[in-house]
């Protein structure tokens, strides 16, 4: 995992703190998932952002393995939402897969994640346009692969952190 670049900016009046880093395997993203659970606290909300097949789940796993939840972490497509209870006594891991959503937070309501944030890090794949009014504090995790036929595995991820939670935290996994 190489860091390219880290800053923090205000341009919205909101601060943020930003990281690249290029992934290089999905060994690689999974272990980014467990540095970056190390920053995580209950009401956390990470979003996932990136094409199919980008890394979105494995870095999901790398989470939940850092966060000590039980329960194997899976996309949860077909079922929307999966909670996964911690077994070291931190906080819950509840995975969203907002994919097959369409509307925005209204849509999302359902899942009463407003009700699981303050005591779970919740994580939303897909969750882009969706759920940025659940809190004004966000992690966002932007995946970029290659495309096209290649078996290139190298992924630059761009770590946004968003409001006040972010200010001044050492987005780069060391």
């Amino acid at each position: 995992m190489e860091a390219a670049h880290t800053d923090t900016t205000g341009t919205t009046g909101t601060p943020t703190t930003t990281a690249r880093l290029t992934v290089h395997s999905p060994e690689e993203m999974q272990e980014l998932g467990r540095a970056l659970a190390g920053l995580l606290r209950p009401g956390d909300l990470v979003m996932l952002t990136g094409e199919l097949g980008a890394g979105k789940t494995t870095l999901t796993r790398g989470l939940g393995e850092g966060l000590g939840v039980r329960g194997a972490v899976t996309s949860p497509t077909f079922v929307i939402a999966r909670v996964h209870p911690s077994l070291v006594g931190g906080p819950a891991l509840v995975h969203v897969d907002a994919y097959r959503l369409g509307g925005g937070l209204d849509e999302m309501e359902d899942l009463d994640l407003d009700v699981s944030l303050p005591d779970s890090v919740v994580v939303v794949e897909w969750g882009e346009g969706k759920v940025e009014e659940l809190t004004d504090d966000r992690l966002h995790v932007v995946i970029d692969r290659v495309v096209g036929a290649t078996d290139d595995d190298r992924r630059e991820v761009t770590l946004t952190g968003v409001g006040a939670r972010w200010e001044g935290v050492d987005l780069v996994p060391r």
